[in-house]
């Protein structure tokens, strides 16, 4: 059986962060919080409610930062990205790894495939992000539903394959479009997206879509794939059931979590 790792970036998710680690799947046996300098207590958060969490601070401001230095620590043979936001549910895990477990190198999720959806989206970013998918299709010959989300797995050999370098957001779309550009066999399954538990959203529409832009025109022309490329795979709709562990959707005080390890 392949060891599954999840890898989770956070700055100041203390109040997120148990609603996600309660949801997380018992066959998961390794997941990588990568803190970049949070000023709440959402490392001790983490350590509480799981004890053999791995925790990675990182010093650099930047989502790339983080997921780079949270897949390097990862050790497991496939590997899970998602957010702490409550964004991500991480019941779906099982939709992504078992892709993995066949034929495919890479997976990600997609809130436009049959199953799929979002209670976040808005109507000017969907319309933003499916413009990017267009582009990105033409230009890459593939087949994507979906640019701009990053709940994404992968097999652990892939991360010598795509050579990840970006700083910031960007490292989504640099991920996605490496894959493809390297012929790996990607699918997509169905997500479905929530609102932010609590806190405000790090996205800009405009200025993260021009980052969008730019990354995907730089990798276009500047990345050689050491792979030959090929045209990507799309999968739809596996029905899986998973026991789903009930956790309201809500924020957490965190000091009700480090109260009760403390026995208090």
């Amino acid at each position: 059986m392949a060891a599954i790792s999840v890898v989770i970036p956070t700055l100041n998710e203390a109040m997120n962060l148990p609603w996600v680690l309660r949801r997380m799947p018992s066959y998961v046996d390794e997941v990588v919080i990568v803190d970049g300098r949070s000023l709440d207590s959402t490392v001790e958060v983490a350590r509480a409610l799981r004890l053999d969490v791995v925790v990675v601070s990182e010093p650099h401001a930047g989502k790339g930062f983080a997921v780079r230095a949270g897949l390097s620590a990862a050790s497991g043979d496939i590997i899970v990205m998602l957010d702490a936001d409550g964004s991500m549910d991480p019941q779906e895990i099982g939709w992504f790894v078992s892709p993995l477990q066949h034929e495919f190198d890479f997976v990600k999720g997609s809130r436009y495939v049959t199953g799929g959806g979002s209670e976040d989206i808005t109507l000017l970013r969907s319309a933003g992000n499916r413009a990017l998918t267009g582009l990105a299709n033409l230009v890459l010959h593939s087949n994507y539903s979906d640019l701009c989300y990053g709940y994404i797995a992968m097999r652990r050999e892939c991360l010598q394959i795509l050579e990840l370098e970006s700083e910031g957001f960007e490292i989504e779309t640099e991920l996605i479009v490496r894959a493809a550009r390297a012929g790996l066999r990607i699918a997509e399954v169905p997500s479905n997206e929530l609102t932010r538990i609590s806190g405000n959203s790090n996205l800009h529409t405009f200025r993260d879509g021009w980052r969008v832009l730019r990354t995907l025109a730089r990798e276009c022309v500047g990345w050689e794939a050491p792979t030959a490329g090929a045209r990507p795979e799309s999968l739809r709709r596996v029905k899986y059931r998973y026991p789903s562990m009930f956790f309201p959707h809500i924020p957490t005080d965190p000091a009700t979590v480090l109260g009760l390890v403390a026995g208090e």
